[in-house]
């Protein structure tokens, strides 16, 4: 894939993960994690991108992350790194990427890219970015959808509707609506009836059509974005430390794209595709042994014990984990903290973090 000089992609590296506590940490935010492989999901990520010149690749994430980010991806100009003061969530961030873009190049088209997903096709998703590129070139916010395998209720889902027709090598297809993550029975549902897409998280679009929807439905932001652009470039960081705060949390997802004309879903089969959201999507990127169970770690014992994730992390430790008779469990061992959950709670591993602010135990966060 060769990719025209108006078309960036923009990394978002922001996050912090909290439902892959304890092992990521704000000191340790999952995509700096090397989970896949024995490179960090956020060197992976910049991996299926080199397809792109260094100069046009943004990296959005916070000032606690930039530091170790740049050291991860050295090739990326330092500019190039856009730093929240605090998280407000991906309308902002995209919007910003857009505005920043818009300033550098009229034209621009931007593909926002998670730092923390695993796609194992390089080959399929380079094709699949120039379809979408070419799909938001005519105007349309262009999301990527995931076949979905099985009724996940991690992840939220996209109703296709008629194909358009652009152009006979693009499988695009218009966007009925966006379903929030459901309940085991939606989910279910949606399967049998066939249609649905796991929203993957991955756009492409023009950043003038991304800010005219901006403008129509989230006014407050683009005006706090024309406010830091309009700034010169000695005053604009300043700029930046006062008007971000003051924008209230929001999703692209919610704030956008459920309301946008003219979006379109590409669907991306065979990409082998996983957002390691939570602990359980590891059974997806890491192969389970003869018995279910994933164990990572130098001194981890199963005994009579299926389908579970035991995780002792760091080498040398010495305390030995030993689990017996368990069952769909997963027991994480960071040294400092020792977490045992039910496979399917694993989305409330999130709470856990948010009760340790509330108790006092931020230096567990």
């Amino acid at each position: 894939m060769k990719t025209q000089a108006d078309f960036y992609a923009v990394v978002m590296a922001g996050g912090q993960g909290t439902r892959l506590w304890p092992l990521s940490r704000r000191r340790a935010p999952k995509q700096s994690l090397k989970l896949a492989s024995d490179r960090t999901l956020f060197q992976d990520t910049i991996d299926r991108i080199r397809n792109f010149p260094p100069e046009n690749i943004l990296v959005v994430t916070t000032q606690e992350q930039a530091a170790s980010l740049r050291t991860q991806a050295p090739g990326i100009p330092p500019a190039n790194f856009l730093m929240e003061p605090v998280p407000r969530g991906t309308a902002p961030v995209v919007g910003w990427a857009a505005s920043e873009l818009q300033e550098r190049n009229s034209s621009a088209v931007m593909a926002c890219l998670p730092a923390d997903h695993v796609v194992r096709n390089t080959t399929r998703f380079h094709s699949l970015l120039e379809a979408a590129e070419a799909t938001a070139r005519q105007g349309y916010l262009v999301t990527l959808g995931i076949p979905p395998s099985y009724p996940s209720t991690g992840y939220g889902y996209i109703e296709q509707g008629g194909r358009l027709t652009l152009s006979p090598e693009v499988d695009a297809f218009h966007v009925n609506s966006f379903r929030e993550k459901p309940s085991s029975e939606e989910a279910t549902e949606y399967l049998a009836r066939g249609g649905f897409l796991w929203n993957s998280g991955m756009f492409v679009w023009r950043c003038d059509r991304l800010l005219e929807e901006m403008e129509r439905h989230l006014p407050s932001i683009r005006r706090a974005l024309d406010e830091i652009s309009g700034a010169d470039k000695a005053t604009r960081e300043q700029r930046l430390s006062e008007v971000w705060p003051r924008l209230k949390r929001q999703t692209v997802d919610y704030g956008i794209m459920e309301k946008a004309d003219r979006v379109a879903v590409l669907p991306a089969p065979d990409l082998g595709w996983v957002d390691v959201g939570s602990w359980d999507r590891l059974f997806e990127i890491i192969k389970p042994d003869a018995a279910g169970n994933v164990i990572l770690g130098d001194r981890v014992l199963a005994r009579d014990s299926r389908g579970s994730l035991i995780y002792q992390v760091g080498s040398g430790s010495p305390r030995l984990v030993t689990v017996i008779g368990v069952e769909n469990m997963m027991v994480i061992d960071t040294g400092d903290v020792l977490m045992i959950c039910p496979r399917e709670r694993a989305e409330e591993v999130r709470q856990v973090v948010d009760h340790l602010a509330e108790s006092g135990w931020e230096e567990y966060q």
